[in-house]
């Protein structure tokens, strides 16, 4: 039985502006309409002989991650909120923990698969067959990674040199290499023993922990005083927060890979990618005639070599070529393909100027539905909320903000103040400052209704929360 791990921190702010802070690429659907990064990644794992996946992510991703989980079959996901980013090394530590203490004192040393959760990998058939290719090593005590075969001279990617064949299509790791210049990536490429490094892994949990343990003991040791004072909140698995904010920081590779003397690696060509740009997923996608790659509502004339996206309308193009054009909401970006690097840049900008575009979209995710900001000005702000059949949102009150609620569709059952009361479509009400309110639907269709803010100061931390379903208090 292999223990599934998936990775699913991280903001991916090379794929700004349809990856924010709140809502990154992971979650995001970047190469199919129906499935995210993270549903992919759990749908590949059909028809292995697997437990149910564990996932680790942030604390500000957990409703989203949950509520993905579910829609992929899994109402009770096994879910580790990382309190805070310390790199893999530690959250591979979490993670092994955790398996091990669910597990009690069995004998044998569950195989963990750690995969990240924003990877795209085009054939699963191999993927499933290199991972089986793996396992009699892990079960020898190797600690297997998983290397890819290079289709061109990558200079983004780290690399593996690959050195005695263990069994076909498996070899000792001879060194791990930094990111590589042109050359030597042309280099790597026409020896045939390099291979990309993927950052999946396979290895038993206590033999990762013990080659931690002798490598970097200081890292075990805060990690198992963390998962040790760890809470239930919910399906979530509360590491503790404070123990766990001195760990080091420190890659699997820095600490564990690059020391051990059982390295393996697998090689692996099974389209792999890790969509870490614009152009790579330009890459990746299905292409017109002109080397175009289209979705959404867009019109070319002349136009060649370029990726538009267009969430919420019309982009049109005349005499482009190698250009990305993401178009959202509330942003829109243009970039050279040979420049989509610096993205970043433009996110650091946005969060150094005091701006918000690099946090959310303007369609926000909550557990019990979704929000969108439609309008906003110096005192109101305008949102149309849908809340799923059963949800509710928190009792609470602000004290800055007034609130008027029209229902558009559904029906809401409403707290304000000492009364409860419904209101169906085309009825509204109003929600004074200060009065302790909240909002359910009690149907069996989505309640759908338009709230506007009036008030001094509209920011979302004018709640103050008395319950709660989802713990927010």
């Amino acid at each position: 039985m292999i223990h599934p791990v998936i990775m699913a921190g991280g903001t991916g702010s090379r794929l700004w502006p349809l990856s924010r802070q709140l809502n990154p690429k992971q979650f995001l659907k970047l190469t199919d309409e129906r499935l995210s990064m993270l549903q992919m990644t759990v749908a590949r794992l059909d028809g292995m002989a697997a437990a149910d996946p564990l996932l680790i992510c942030n604390e500000e991703h957990r409703f989203l991650a949950a509520e993905q989980m579910r829609q992929s079959g899994f109402d009770d996901a096994r879910i580790v909120l990382e309190p805070c980013g310390r790199n893999t090394a530690p959250a591979i530590a979490l993670a092994a923990l955790q398996i091990v203490k669910e597990l009690g004192d069995d004998d044998e040393d569950p195989l963990m698969l750690v995969l990240a959760a924003d990877h795209l990998i085009k054939d699963v058939a191999a993927f499933q067959a290199g991972v089986s290719r793996a396992v009699p090593l892990a079960q020898q005590g190797r600690l297997v990674t998983f290397g890819i075969v290079p289709g061109h001279p990558e200079t983004g990617y780290g690399y593996i040199h690959r050195g005695s064949e263990l069994a076909p299509g498996c070899f000792a790791v001879d060194s791990f290499v930094e990111k590589p210049d042109l050359d030597t990536a042309r280099t790597y490429l026409a020896s045939g023993d390099y291979l990309w490094n993927s950052g999946m892994f396979l290895f038993g949990a206590r033999r990762y922990l013990k080659e931690l343990g002798k490598h970097r003991p200081d890292i075990l040791a805060i990690c198992r005083a963390a998962v040790d004072d760890a809470s239930q909140d919910l399906h979530f698995t509360r590491i503790n927060a404070s123990v766990f904010a001195d760990c080091p920081e420190d890659s699997i590779d820095y600490a564990v890979m690059e020391k051990t003397s059982d390295a393996a690696v697998v090689s692996l060509d099974a389209g792999w990618s890790d969509i870490g740009s614009w152009s790579a997923l330009w890459e990746v996608s299905e292409k017109d005639d002109r080397d175009n790659s289209f979705s959404g509502d867009v019109i070319a004339h002349e136009t060649s070599s370029t990726l538009v996206r267009a969430d919420s309308r019309l982009v049109a193009t005349v005499g482009v070529e190698d250009l990305v054009i993401i178009e959202t909401k509330d942003a829109l970006l243009v970039a050279h393909k040979d420049k989509v690097q610096d993205v970043k840049k433009v996110v650091e900008t946005i969060r150094n100027d005091g701006r918000h575009e690099h946090m959310n979209h303007r369609e926000v995710y909550r557990p019990w539905g979704v929000y969108d900001s439609i309008d906003s000005g110096k005192r109101y702000q305008v949102k149309r909320i849908t809340v799923k059949p059963g949800a509710k949102l928190s009792v609470q009150m602000h004290h800055h903000r007034a609130e008027h609620w029209i229902v558009v569709s559904g029906t809401a059952q409403v707290t304000n103040g000492e009364k409860t009361y419904l209101v169906t479509e085309n009825q509204s009400t109003y929600i004074p400052v200060g009065q302790v309110h909240s909002l359910e639907n009690p149907g069996v269709i989505d309640l759908e209704l338009i709230e506007v803010q009036s008030g001094s100061y509209l920011g979302e931390d004018d709640i103050v929360r008395f319950e709660d379903l989802y713990g927010r208090t």
